[in-house]
């Protein structure tokens, strides 16, 4: 799995069009092929920092998008930015939910 936070600090009188761009984006690029997932976030502490989080099952994919019309309108924002998009590709080997959560307390508790 791949994970990419795309993190976007926003000029305040821009936020309305960044958001916008950003709600165009996330169906249709959920819709993509590899694409597990596809959610923007606002900071709590800083409201013109946005994020965008996906979630891909393999580089292809993720390669696929990266090079597609939509990634290419998330790059167009870059004129409404104070500062450059900052893009973290993570790739993870291991998942683990809730169990494991239940596990580690249950051994603090002991």
């Amino acid at each position: 799995m791949i994970i990419v936070r795309t993190t976007l600090k926003v000029f305040p009188e821009k936020q309305l069009e960044v958001i916008q761009t950003l709600l165009s984006l996330i169906e249709p690029v959920g819709g993509e092929p590899g694409c597990n997932s596809c959610c923007a976030f606002c900071d709590i502490k800083d409201k013109h920092r946005l994020i965008l989080l996906e979630e891909w099952e393999t580089q292809k994919d993720l390669d696929q998008h990266i090079q597609s019309l939509r990634f290419g309108v998330l790059l167009g924002t870059r004129t409404l930015l104070c500062e450059p998009p900052q893009i973290q590709i993570h790739t993870v080997n291991k998942t683990q939910g809730m169990e494991t959560v239940h596990a580690i307390r249950q051994n603090k508790e002991k």
